[in-house]
């Protein structure tokens, strides 16, 4: 299997997560991502030094950006996945909020948790699982991380995901649940083998044996500059 590249920065960022048969996808079109057109292409960020809560954005390629204003659509890969790893580097302001979605279903937090000790409920944290929802908007079965691994705001930070796909039978029932088997926050374990009963709140309905990796876009500024996904 071959490990896909959607966005390609500095040769040092990559030569940690490329395998020898990467297919590695650069420039600024990114054609491999769903949404890609909303955001914006950059050079560098960094906190605007007269409002951290927001970047400034430095002109060049490399690193793709939700807009000055932190609020664009979500990105999706066109491509489908099931049993996965995957790494991501990014960058959020103060107080800003985003996520990864395996499967488009199943979210593992990106959240300014630096310095925090116990935030408002479990998973909402920075590599968090984020809970699921019921009927009365109750949230439940969130999962915290471990060790609060967070940056401050403005610096790059890396999650690895392992991740299983839930499993169908012949008839499309569900026969197993999905699982983040690991989940490692710059360069620390904070969960392993989390099963997970459904979809994460605002994960997409219903499961399905495969779906895209999706990036949350409209909860304040993010940016990404390495995501790879290497199918299991």
């Amino acid at each position: 299997m071959k490990t896909l590249v959607f966005l390609m920065l500095f040769a040092g960022s990559l030569a940690k997560v490329l395998a020898a048969d990467a297919v590695v996808y650069s420039g600024l079109s990114l054609d491999s991502l769903r949404g890609a057109n909303a955001w914006q292409g950059a050079g560098d960020v960094s906190l605007c030094k007269t409002n951290d809560h927001l970047f400034t954005i430095g002109e060049g390629k490399g690193i793709i950006v939700n807009g000055p204003l932190g609020k664009s659509v979500d990105l999706l890969t066109k491509e489908e996945f099931g049993d996965c790893e995957v790494h991501v580097e990014f960058c959020i302001t103060k107080h800003s909020n985003s996520g990864v979605y395996l499967m488009g279903r199943y979210e593992v937090q990106i959240y300014d948790s630096f310095g925090v000790e116990k935030d408002k409920y479990p998973g909402i944290e920075c590599g968090g699982i984020y809970p699921r929802y019921d009927s009365k908007r109750h949230e439940y079965e969130g999962h915290s991380p471990r060790v609060n691994a967070s940056k401050p705001p403005g610096e790059w930070q890396t999650f690895d995901i392992t991740f299983r796909a839930p499993r169908f039978d012949a008839d499309g029932k569900k026969i197993e649940n999905a699982k983040i088997v690991k989940v490692v926050h710059n360069g620390t374990v904070v969960h392993e083998n989390i099963e997970l009963t459904g979809p994460t709140r605002g994960g997409y309905e219903p499961e399905k044996p495969a779906g895209p990796l999706r990036l949350q876009g409209d909860h304040g500024p993010v940016a990404f500059r390495v995501i790879s996904i290497k199918p299991l």
